[in-house]
């Protein structure tokens, strides 16, 4: 079976939001305010909490605190699950253009740098965790993205042949990781960092989730 495989933050859904949220709890903790914007640090959240933990701390003086990142860290991870899905929302035509896939036979995975956990919580509280045959998160495996082993395990759970698969991304992560594994990537124009994913030279972009099955047929011809 051929398969299709999604990033989740910033691919499927956009939960920049609530990571913002959850790295400024830890700022209000520091005494510092909220020192992240949720409109200015959108492309940042996605690149995950140690990022935005760096960039705030970069902003106080203390970019160079790894200390700091260590600690506060886990905190992040515990107010982010504590308040998962206030903000974050699907694409629009994301779920329509899954079950389409599906119905034109692909299988269906995700494979993101989230924890686990929090992948699959997230995906439930949003009602669309049926919809995928698997998911590999950041601790699934001893490694993750941009190693390739995490895409080939999202494919092969979802009964695929990890040589025929394509990653579904946002980032030079997801590009590096389908380089890595030898299969196509397409990249998404309407996230935070949408205008720079030309630049990275993906096997296509996609612009708008009505056309993503047309591209899938394309690349996996």
């Amino acid at each position: 079976m051929k398969t299709v495989i999604f990033d989740l933050d910033g691919t499927l859904a956009d939960t920049s939001g609530d990571l913002i949220a959850a790295a400024n709890q830890c700022f209000r903790d520091m005494g510092a305010g909220d020192v992240l914007d949720p409109a200015q640090d959108a492309g940042t959240a996605l690149r995950g909490g140690r990022a935005m933990l760096t960039l705030g701390l970069t902003r106080l003086g203390r970019g160079d605190d790894a200390a700091a990142i260590d600690q506060y860290y886990p905190v992040l991870l515990e107010a982010y699950a504590g308040a998962i899905d206030v903000h974050t929302v699907m694409y629009p035509g994301a779920m329509a253009a899954v079950e389409e896939l599906k119905t034109a036979g692909y299988g269906v995975g995700i494979c993101t740098n989230k924890p686990e956990g929090l992948a699959e919580t997230l995906l439930r509280n949003l009602g669309v965790r049926d919809a995928f045959a698997s998911l590999v998160g950041a601790d699934t495996l001893p490694v993750r993205k941009p190693d390739p082993e995490p895409l080939f395990e999202a494919a092969r759970r979802a009964g695929g042949d990890p040589a025929k698969c394509a990653l579904i991304g946002d980032s030079d992560t997801d590009r590096n990781t389908a380089r890595a594994a030898g299969v196509p990537c397409v990249l998404v124009t309407f996230g935070p960092a949408g205008g720079d994913m030309a630049a990275l030279s993906p096997d296509a972009l996609l612009h708008n989730y009505t056309d993503l099955p047309a591209v899938v047929d394309r690349l996996l011809a």
